[in-house]
């Protein structure tokens, strides 16, 4: 008989994942030009091995949104919940620079700083651009991303790229307008609410006219999609087959939160969201070639912190007023941690460029044994020891 044993594998398959199917592994990336993989090997929404060391923040700078969706309300807020366009905090340009400083300054390992609401970022350009355009002069080390519904986004392309934003996330739950008007009651296009299907059309063709344009010019786009059983489930294969056609990098696919206590639309009229099975087999229909997202945590619009933890409570703006912080001894820790950070990943790397295939044969007498499938895990850091 022989027993085949891989040896230094990594340790677990995290978040419910299958191996290797988590937003985008080094292994995946591999293949990209060198460009593309700076801009992503310490971005924790871009890169799955990422997320486990690097932190990211949202500031709540934009409060006006263009569409409404049926399973949002920016009104509501619990500090313990975890939702998109939920924040606790309003912040001013001036507070959100001064919030991700002291953020910066007290957990290094922040590498990203994006704006997502409560609203629409775009729909709200002037606090939206002058808070990119104070950090790129301020706090320089830090990539900027913002995420949009796209109905704004063709108009502000051009803006984004001169203020070096290379990560721009756009949800698009539909490319076919029947099912948009299942999703957005209106959106406010050119100074008018439009509504049902003629509103969705004229969401649709931003969303699909503005990726088109940022993946011109280089700047990488992911794809959320919110999945709500009934309604999109299964359209949701042809968006993500369309927006792949189109260059988008990276395709995330979350479920519907949809309580009634939320006072959203679909949570009042009792709109369930997807198992975990139902999301599961989906992200794998829409896998194909396509990278998939599988580590989403559905962030506040004010989160701190690594994905799956949130500190914005230790960074209120009161709080943040009676720190007394050393920025120039701050940004050289923060160097010394990236550092040593890119050190750990690298190591990981290359002891799984090692990995081997070691075959051990046993005697005669093992032959009448029946054959054992094995899976081989380590706390060693991706060693077997």
């Amino acid at each position: 008989m022989e027993l085949t044993v891989l040896g230094q594998e990594e340790p677990v398959v995290k978040s419910g994942c299958s191996a290797g199917s988590c937003g985008s592994t080094d292994d995946q990336l591999s293949h990209l030009p060198e460009e593309i993989r700076q801009k992503v090997h310490n971005h924790p929404c871009y890169s799955e091995d990422a997320h486990h060391y690097f932190a990211r923040m949202h500031v709540a700078v934009a409060p006006a949104c263009n569409i409404q969706c049926h399973y949002c309300n920016r009104k509501y807020d619990c500090a313990n919940e975890s939702r998109p366009g939920v924040v606790s905090e309003l912040l001013t340009p001036d507070q959100a620079v001064k919030k991700t400083k002291a953020v910066a300054a007290n957990i290094p390992q922040m590498t990203v700083l994006g704006i997502a609401g409560p609203g629409d970022p775009l729909a709200n350009p002037e606090r939206t651009f002058e808070t990119f355009r104070r950090l790129s002069a301020e706090a320089p080390d830090i990539k900027l991303c913002v995420s949009t519904n796209g109905l704004a986004l063709p108009d502000s392309v051009d803006e984004l790229a001169k203020h070096n934003i290379d990560h721009v996330t756009i949800t698009i739950n539909c490319v076919d307008p029947e099912v948009g008007a299942r999703i957005y009651p209106w959106v406010f296009w050119q100074n008018r609410r439009i509504k049902g299907k003629k509103g969705a059309k004229i969401l649709i063709e931003q969303q699909q006219k503005g990726l088109e344009m940022l993946v011109e010019r280089g700047i990488l786009v992911k794809v959320n999609s919110v999945m709500i059983p009934g309604i999109n489930d299964e359209h949701l294969k042809e968006v993500s087959r369309v927006v792949k056609s189109k260059g988008a990098f990276l395709h995330n696919v979350m479920p519907l939160i949809a309580e009634a206590e939320h006072g959203t639309f679909y949570g009042v009229m009792g709109q369930r969201g997807p198992t975990a099975k139902e999301l599961q087999a989906l992200q794998d229909s829409c896998a194909g070639d396509m990278n998939m997202m599988r580590h989403c945590r559905q962030c506040r619009a004010d989160a701190v912190g690594l994905l799956g933890e949130d500190r914005g409570a230790e960074f209120t703006m009161d709080k943040i007023e009676l720190m007394d912080i050393d920025y120039e001894a701050a940004m050289e820790k923060r160097a010394r941690v990236h550092a040593a950070i890119a050190q750990e990943l690298e190591s990981k790397q290359a002891a799984k460029r090692q990995n081997q295939i070691v075959t051990l044969k046993f005697g005669e007498q093992a032959k009448s044994y029946r054959p054992v499938l094995m899976a081989i895990a380590t706390t060693g850091g991706g060693v077997i020891n």
